[in-house]
């Protein structure tokens, strides 16, 4: 498959059920890369791309139509990681590669109440990791060789993967010419 030339390198899209360590990756692999980090959290909160309120979970709700406005210009130069725990709404186009970690559920229960998640919040999120529900989203999002699923258990787990990244990352810069 021919990836698209983008001249700061490849579009990374990083997913997975809340508490997969979507973040702690994404982070260390652009410090790692020099790509640029995009947490979509924090832009959607920097910018109030929100569009109400979620009173049973308690958040605020994601106005994704503001968010990809927001970053189609920096998603079409290239050179970014996305973190996000939905994937379906992003343009295809936007990636050339996508991660979605996976979690055992006894690890992932515990790493969401430390974060306070309780009640049916708790419950769903792991339900949504039981049921594959993030990465049936991204088979069914993105052509299924560029979907990658990533065990997310424990430090060993983070820099494997951060290895497997980056090496995927100097294939691209190689297969591109080495013009990153």
């Amino acid at each position: 498959m021919a990836l698209a030339k983008r001249p700061h390198g490849p579009n990374i899209l990083i997913t997975g059920t809340p508490g997969t360590g979507k973040s702690t990756l994404a982070a260390e692999l652009a410090q790692k890369t020099n790509l640029k980090y995009v947490n979509i959290g924090e832009i959607a909160k920097d910018g109030q791309l929100f569009e109400g309120w979620d009173e049973q979970y308690q958040c605020p709700i994601l106005d994704e139509d503001r968010v990809i406005d927001e970053l189609e210009e920096v998603m079409s130069a290239g050179g970014n990681i996305v973190d996000y725990h939905g994937c379906e709404f992003f343009p295809e186009r936007w990636f050339d590669i996508v991660f979605v970690l996976r979690t055992d559920n006894s690890v992932l229960y515990e790493r969401l109440e430390n974060r306070g998640y309780s009640g049916k919040k708790l419950e769903d999120n792991i339900q949504c990791e039981i049921f594959q529900t993030i990465l049936d989203e991204a088979r069914d999002s993105y052509k299924v060789d560029i979907v990658h699923e990533l065990p997310s258990n424990n430090p060993e787990d983070l820099e494997d993967n951060l290895e497997k990244i980056s090496a995927w990352i100097q294939q691209y810069v190689t297969n591109q010419g080495g013009i990153v």
